[in-house]
């Protein structure tokens, strides 16, 4: 080994500094990371394409895996294409999209509030977002996925902006967000039903179902536009990530810092109701998920600050596992996920609970 090679081998080394380590690279290059978080990653990802897997290569209608390869591959007959393409795919890339969305929303709100309860389906937001869906299935006829996409963001963001105006005099944090958002929801939740019960029969029945959370039946047209927005807002969401830990510590503190803490706040409020409005137009309302992935992510990882990568990790493998449990609990019936990811939540408040005894 040359003396060269030798360097580039010791400069590769990975020096650990507390909870953190330092990968130096070849070329004077310097990359930080958690060795915990960066293994908690890895773990996820593997469980992300287990079920993932799993659920493109099972289902009601069976075919053979080396079938399935063929379709991945270009090849096979057209309705084994079919299936695979245009059915198990589809709803496999939602339930990774979606579930990381609510995951990243639900960073957001809890940083924001600085309450582990302040998740997007408990603040009200997500029940604005359904508000919004609900007024574009209900009232005519648009029931594209650009429809329904846009209804849910913007009754998302008006929610968004009357909690907003409500709390920001004394400050759009702690309890105080939280228990706004709450009346808000609820008010928005007898909204919801005032609307369906106004609705024709077969309106209703498709809204009251849709009101669920449910991936069945999904196609391109819905999963597409959130696999080009989910890149794009996660990457806004990076430089939030040291300010909001920041401002986790206090206002105070934050602004000695030279943090602009009602800046950050608008842009984290805006990003968090922008993923949870449109993982919402995807699936419809999926409760605890944007609860309990963050969480469950900084338990896991034990690294300080928002996480980002391991709440969205955690959120993707949530849902998909949830999704495939909803086709197989009681197949060929399939449930509902927004069901099995509220029985999911409800577990682990008891658990919570349970700890705090």
């Amino acid at each position: 080994m040359s003396p060269g090679q030798s360097r580039a081998t010791a400069d590769a080394r990975a020096v650990p500094t507390r909870s953190r380590a330092v990968l130096r690279l070849p070329g004077g290059i310097s990359l930080r990371y958690a060795p915990r978080a960066a293994l908690v990653a890895a773990l996820l990802v593997v469980v992300c394409g287990a079920a993932a897997g799993l659920a493109l290569f099972t289902g009601t209608y069976t075919i053979r895996t080396s079938q399935v390869v063929d379709v991945l591959l270009g090849h096979g007959a057209a309705a084994d294409r079919f299936i695979i393409l245009d059915q198990r795919l589809p709803r496999v890339s939602a339930s990774l999209l979606v579930g990381a969305a609510l995951g990243l929303s639900g960073a957001l709100f809890q940083s924001l509030s600085r309450n582990p309860l302040g998740s997007p389906d408990v603040i009200g937001f997500t029940t604005g977002s359904a508000s919004g869906a609900l007024v574009v299935i209900l009232t005519g006829g648009d029931s594209a996925s650009l429809g329904i996409g846009a209804g849910s963001v913007l009754g998302g963001l008006l929610t968004a902006t009357a909690v907003y105006l409500l709390t920001a005099s004394r400050g759009v944090a702690g309890n105080r967000l939280l228990l706004t958002g709450i009346a808000v929801g609820a008010m928005l939740a007898s909204v919801n039903d005032f609307l369906i019960t106004r609705a024709d029969i077969e309106s209703a029945e498709e809204a009251k179902a849709w009101t669920f959370g449910s991936l069945n039946a999904i196609t391109w047209p819905y999963v597409l536009p959130l696999a080009l927005a989910l890149p794009l807002l996660a990457a806004v969401t990076v430089p939030l990530t040291r300010p909001l830990t920041q401002i986790e510590m206090g206002d105070d503190t934050a602004s000695a810092l030279g943090i602009n803490v009602a800046r950050v706040r608008a842009v984290s409020l805006l990003l968090g109701v922008v993923l949870a409005g449109w993982a919402i137009a995807v699936a419809g309302p999926i409760g605890f998920l944007a609860l309990a992935a963050p969480q469950l992510a900084r338990r896991i990882v034990r690294v300080p600050g928002v996480p980002i990568a391991s709440a969205m990790l955690t959120g993707a493998a949530m849902l998909s596992a949830a999704d495939l449990l909803a086709q197989h609990l009681l197949a060929p019936f399939q449930i509902p996920v927004g069901l099995v990811t509220g029985a999911i939540g409800g577990l682990y408040l008891l658990w919570l609970v349970a700890r705090q005894r």
